[in-house]
């Protein structure tokens, strides 16, 4: 095979991966972003931190939210609520900007899938 075809198809085959490892981490990011509590599940978002933070503001010590299934939810410690999802929210994207740079660093089909 001529040597520029090789490495034609060598660098498709990793662009290839590289988009498909690239996919898989962001569904992993936002898996780990569905919080379950109370029998409830929210998908923590920044609009969702910044709501729950205005209602920390107007001195709110619990609130009834509406969670991803449209059931409505009682919050009753909202300071503690307030504290795992936004620990939960920096940890996700703490891993994935983490794994994100270990793809960005592999520069061989082996190297992402080895990651």
């Amino acid at each position: 095979m001529d040597e520029r075809l090789e490495k034609a198809v060598e660098f498709s085959n990793y662009m290839v991966t590289l988009d498909n490892q690239k996919r898989i981490l962001k569904e992993q990011y936002y898996e780990s972003l569905i919080y379950y509590f109370n029998k409830g599940q929210f998908t923590i978002s920044q609009e969702l931190i910044s709501f729950l933070q205005s209602l920390n503001s107007m001195n709110q010590t619990e609130a009834i939210l509406i969670d991803d299934n449209e059931l409505p939810i009682h919050i009753e410690d909202l300071k503690l609520f307030i504290i795992e999802v936004t620990h939960k929210f920096f940890a996700a994207g703490n891993k994935y900007l983490n794994e994100y740079n270990k793809l960005a660093e592999s520069r061989s089909v082996k190297g992402l899938i080895n990651l």
